[in-house]
């Protein structure tokens, strides 16, 4: 038995993958590396509002890793970080406070792996690429998603 999307479904999951990608190349200088703050991130309290945003996360982390010319090990894994802190997200909705931390910790468990073993990147200790994806996702999912969802729920309502 397949699920089957809507059109607003599709539509807002092709929004949110859009604003993803146009969020890390925009801010293409501190997406991408072992000191982050991708400000994409934020977007990862939408969940909270619809489960379009799981794929559209997915769609738009995959594409931002594509267009900011991540090596294959980011593309795939790294989406698949998000796609992981997306779902486990919608499915503590209830809780806008624990949404983001799936993101949070998949993010914080897989990119400092991905930088290590795709990048490279061994003159840094894994626990303070840990450490630094960690504090990089709390400012983009706590402290910048708050103020999404706070926005949104004070004005946004009708788009979800």
């Amino acid at each position: 038995m397949g699920c089957r999307l809507t059109a607003k479904q599709v539509a807002q999951g092709g929004v949110i993958a859009a604003m993803y990608v146009v969020l890390t190349f925009v801010f293409a200088p501190i997406s991408f590396g072992p000191v982050q703050v991708r400000i994409a991130e934020a977007l990862t309290i939408l969940p909270m509002f619809t489960p379009s945003a799981i794929y559209g996360l997915y769609i738009g982390c995959l594409l931002g890793n594509i267009v900011g010319g991540a090596v294959i090990w980011d593309i795939i894994v790294g989406s698949l970080a998000t796609l992981i802190g997306a779902g486990f997200g919608y499915l503590l909705r209830k809780n806008r406070w624990l949404v983001p931390i799936p993101s949070i910790l998949s993010n914080t468990i897989i990119v400092p792996l991905v930088l290590k073993y795709g990048y490279g990147i061994h003159n840094i200790p894994i626990y303070y690429m840990m450490a630094y994806v960690a504090l990089g996702e709390i400012i983009s999912c706590y402290l910048l998603g708050e103020i999404l969802a706070s926005a949104l729920l004070r004005h946004g309502k009708a788009l979800f």
